[in-house]
């Protein structure tokens, strides 16, 4: 009898610190309300930030780097240096070349432009 008895309180104690576990341990997504497809909100970054003449658009764009459609925006951002050179990350040619870095929102919105599979 008191064997069962010590056995039900210590499963009492166990299933009361598990119960009292933290319900709510997920991290909010960083792209929760982040509208980041092609044609809504990546195209007009890219058009005003990265294709334009003597960059990303042209016969011969910089680094062979066309960003003038979605098809061509698409594959390059299968590159993990895509979002590294926009974030000036570590081993990344910092871009836009020789310009300020693009701002934080700019920046999160192609981030989860990428993580989400680069809807169009």
């Amino acid at each position: 009898m008191k064997k069962l008895v010590l056995s039900l309180i210590a499963v009492s104690f166990f299933a009361f610190f598990v119960s009292c576990g933290d319900d709510n341990n997920t991290t909010p997504d960083e792209c929760d309300g982040v509208v980041a497809t092609y044609n809504t909100t990546v195209k007009g970054i890219l058009n005003a930030s990265c294709a334009i003449n003597g960059c990303h658009a042209s016969v011969a764009p910089s680094a062979g780097l066309d960003l003038t459609s979605y098809a061509k925006a698409k594959a390059s951002s299968t590159d993990p240096k895509f979002i590294c050179t926009i974030n000036h990350g570590a081993g990344c040619n910092p871009m836009p070349q020789g310009l300020p870095k693009l701002s934080d929102a700019f920046i999160k919105i192609l981030t989860c432009w990428v993580k989400n599979g680069s809807p169009e």
